[in-house]
């Protein structure tokens, strides 16, 4: 329904002149639904082992036939970031990764919740440059 709404917006501020609010909306949406260059059965598969059966979290997750370890990361830091309003990845799903990677120092992990934003806007947007964007920025620069 969203999209619909924003679609609605778009073509009213069209209807009005409003030709640069139009602009925004359609160059928000041209790269929200763009598709990416992954074959398609990468994501219902990774769906369905890292979030229905939980794979990873129970230590059975593969690749190439070898099971993956994220204990055995250490030599690393480890910052997770989730949307407050994320619709596809629940909060807390990602915070989870910080217990995972129990070889990487408490000191070295940092995890930020974005108050307000859904799953996209954790990648993108103004959000994503104002105000997710520069803790990353922090995060690396301290753990270089």
């Amino acid at each position: 329904m969203i999209q619909a709404k924003a679609f609605n917006d778009m073509f009213w501020h069209r209807v009005e002149g409003e030709h640069a609010k139009a602009e925004t909306i359609g160059e928000f949406y041209a790269e929200y639904l763009a598709v990416a260059d992954l074959p398609a059965e990468f994501y219902p598969e990774t769906v369905q082992k890292v979030f229905q059966e939980w794979h990873l979290a129970r230590g059975e997750l593969q690749y190439q036939r070898r099971k993956i370890d994220p204990g055995a990361i250490h030599r690393t830091a480890l910052l997770t970031v989730e949307g407050e309003r994320d619709d596809i990845c629940a909060l807390g799903r990602t915070r989870a990764a910080q217990d995972l990677c129990s070889g990487i120092r408490a000191s070295r992990k940092r995890h930020h919740v974005q108050p307000g934003v859904g799953h996209y806007g954790v990648f993108s947007g103004r959000r994503w440059a104002n105000e997710i964007c520069p803790v990353v920025r922090d995060f690396v620069y301290i753990n270089r």
